[in-house]
């Protein structure tokens, strides 16, 4: 059995890598890729934000997302439990230094942390800001999918909460990350499978109508999940599906983030998950290779793979560059590695289910005419 601590590993390993390897080749068409590499498989050096061309990253260099991802990382491993958009805005302003932010974080991270500091309520943050499909969320939040291991409802419940800083709670942005970091919870749980996290992804799909909000937009929801995964049941090599995916998807070129829309990523990661029978390292390859917003697209796939069956797929090369790259990266608000990162999260997911288990304890002691 692939332990938890391992599964952790993974999911951070498929995550950071893929998103290493996949920002070399962001928005490329995928007839680009092809001519330029045939197949990548490696950490190329790149320049991510053509504004600031004074930074070539070295292979191995994570992105933006992952920057994101890493707040929440560290937030969760200094409360050692579940966190709260709280403990998540003030991360921001205890770690994060703006004057580096726009070398490795969006614009739109800085104008948040701005706000966040000038007093605005960390969950009124989301309502402030226009990109409300943006994956985000989806693509950063596999914290929340690990600190909630084996409980995907607690996940999609803290999407709710934490999100609320990328967000406004209406958004379609917040369902497809509840859904996926539903997934991801579950596929860490003892046991599970490739249909049992693709079937979580599905059940969560409505997950703010089994909440009662009387949002809309939730068949078209499950719809383009059903779509996906009726695609990727056909497949059993996720790159023969690309095109399809692609004629799907050809569109958001006039559109700011137009190739970064969280229902595109989060539905095309489900199928090259379930295409790739949950094999980070085939999931996260095809990722790469998939053009149009790979680094977030190999972070999905790769996450929610590495999730249900660990790094040891993944070249040992791999992770000790982007180790090392990160151990080096002058402008990154953490410099925990992938496997510091993953002790950090064990432990802290442990202290979690302690707590639980004494809380059972309690109850169970309990007379049985208490529960009268």
């Amino acid at each position: 059995m692939i332990t938890l601590r391992e599964k952790i590993r993974g999911c951070i390993a498929g995550s950071w890598v893929g998103s290493a390897m996949g920002a070399a080749v962001e928005g490329w068409l995928p007839q680009r890729i092809e001519e330029t590499y045939g197949f990548l498989t490696e950490l190329k050096s790149y320049k991510h934000y053509t504004r600031y061309t004074d930074w070539q990253r070295p292979p191995g260099t994570t992105e933006d997302g992952i920057e994101r991802q890493k707040l929440m990382n560290t937030a969760v491993i200094l409360k050692q439990d579940r966190i709260t958009a709280d403990d998540l805005v003030q991360v921001w302003v205890d770690v994060l230094d703006p004057a580096k932010m726009v070398y490795k974080q969006e614009p739109f991270d800085k104008s948040l942390l701005e706000m966040a500091v000038a007093g605005v309520p960390p969950r009124e943050l989301g309502r402030l800001w226009p990109f409300n499909n943006v994956v985000s969320m989806a693509r950063a939040s596999h914290t929340l999918g690990i600190i909630n291991a084996g409980d995907p409802a607690a996940a999609a419940s803290d999407v709710y909460d934490v999100g609320l800083v990328y967000s406004a709670e209406t958004t379609f942005a917040l369902r497809w990350a509840a859904l996926y970091d539903a997934a991801l919870a579950e596929a860490l749980r003892p046991g599970a499978t490739v249909d049992s996290v693709l079937q979580t992804a599905t059940a969560f799909a409505a997950y703010r109508s089994q909440k009662g909000t009387p949002y809309g937009g939730y068949d078209r929801i499950q719809e383009e999940v059903d779509r996906a995964l009726e695609i990727g049941s056909r497949h059993n090599d996720p790159m023969t599906m690309r095109d399809e995916f692609y004629e799907l998807y050809a569109g958001g070129h006039y559109m700011v983030y137009g190739q970064s829309q969280a229902n595109e990523i989060v539905a095309k990661g489900l199928a090259i998950f379930a295409a790739a029978q949950g094999n980070v390292r085939t999931a996260m390859l095809a990722a790469v290779n998939y053009g149009r917003d790979t680094d977030c697209l190999a972070a999905v796939a790769g996450g929610l793979a590495g999730a249900l069956s660990g790094a040891g797929d993944l070249d040992a090369a791999w992770i000790e560059q982007v180790n090392a790259a990160t151990k080096a990266d002058p402008y990154t608000n953490s410099k925990l590695d992938m496997d510091e990162t993953a002790d950090g999260l064990h432990q802290a997911v442990q202290k979690r289910l302690e707590s639980q288990r004494r809380v059972l304890q309690v109850m169970d002691a309990a007379p049985d005419d208490y529960f009268a």
